[in-house]
């Protein structure tokens, strides 16, 4: 299965809030919606790629592409994510959770996510716990990443149980941060909630210690 990536040749487009020429294609691919337009880079402008994630997906470290979609957009893998070690690729999409540009957004989050669905994954992912810690705190900082990354951390938790307990207690400060905005209070202790039956008793004392209000569930 080829895994080149093709560009469309570029073409103005008429628009009085669009200053810079997109690729032909992605400008058709992601005028569905707003939330499907994102902003885009382009792959082969190596000024743009300034990042560990942007970098790796240039160079073809990532063994998967994406496939627009008039309303949904996927991932199509060119190796079964059931055949790939966690390390390094896992830390690389972990690296990518902060960016806020397409498709590297989608790339990096979906990409984590699918891999943690494959068998087994529990034995690959609790190793890497303690080099997820400093990724999950840069995508948490990023606001447009906040609850995607979110996402992925309840998620985490779920495989790991106990075990991620000493990474909540290093990521909570930069979650707790964000608990006094409204828009985002339920989604945060609703996960925290999750992480705590999942973490057990200890779980409770490092959120509690970090966030007095909050009530236990256990």
């Amino acid at each position: 299965m080829a895994s080149n990536i093709v560009v469309a040749s570029p073409k103005r487009i008429k628009s009085s809030t669009v200053k810079e020429q997109t690729p032909a294609k992605c400008e058709q691919s992601f005028k569905v919606s707003d939330r499907l337009n994102p902003k885009t880079v382009d792959p082969f402008n190596k000024k743009e790629l300034n990042s560990i994630f942007m970098s790796a997906y240039a160079r073809g470290a990532i063994p998967c592409r994406l496939v627009h979609g008039s309303v949904k957009h996927s991932l199509q893998w060119t190796k079964p994510p059931e055949s790939l070690e966690f390390d390094p690729l896992l830390l690389t999409f972990a690296e990518g959770l902060k960016e806020t540009l397409h498709p590297y957004s989608f790339l990096a989050y979906e990409g984590f996510m699918q891999l943690l669905m494959v068998k087994n994954a529990n034995a690959q992912l609790v190793p890497l716990l303690p080099k997820l810690t400093s990724p999950f705190k840069n995508a948490l900082l990023v606001d447009a990443r906040f609850k995607p990354t979110l996402e992925i951390i309840v998620q985490v938790s779920n495989l790991t149980g106990t075990s991620f307990n000493q990474s909540l207690k290093n990521i909570l400060p930069q979650i707790s941060r964000k608990i006094s905005i409204k828009s985002l209070k339920d989604t945060i202790v609703l996960s925290l909630q999750k992480i705590e039956t999942n973490g057990g008793p200890e779980c409770s004392s490092i959120i509690k210690l970090r966030i007095p209000t909050y009530t236990s569930v256990l």
